[in-house]
């Protein structure tokens, strides 16, 4: 069986008037979140978790939470979710 020709190609280079420049990379230096972030980030997935143990727990307990009914649910993973998108940008 006759071996296969192997080709010989050259590294990748990108175009240099396509790279950014030191300025755009001090620009998007990851700066620390300030010290309240973090705080409010727990806060709010803890009290979306409370929120929705309670609503399991004691629905009554609450004034208006037997008024939203089902819209409990909603409060409870909207407190959630804000808590998760600020961990996704914490730095």
């Amino acid at each position: 069986m006759p071996k296969s020709r192997v080709r010989k190609k050259t590294p990748y280079t990108p175009p240099t008037d396509v790279m950014p420049t030191a300025r755009m990379a001090e620009k998007r230096a990851a700066t620390p979140s300030p010290t309240w972030y973090p705080i409010v980030m727990v806060g709010l997935l803890l009290l979306g978790l409370i929120y929705i143990v309670v609503n399991y727990l004691a629905p009554d307990s609450l004034p208006g939470m037997r008024d939203l009914g089902n819209w409990n649910f909603a409060v409870g993973f909207g407190l959630l979710i804000g808590g998760l998108l600020m961990a996704v940008r914490w730095k």
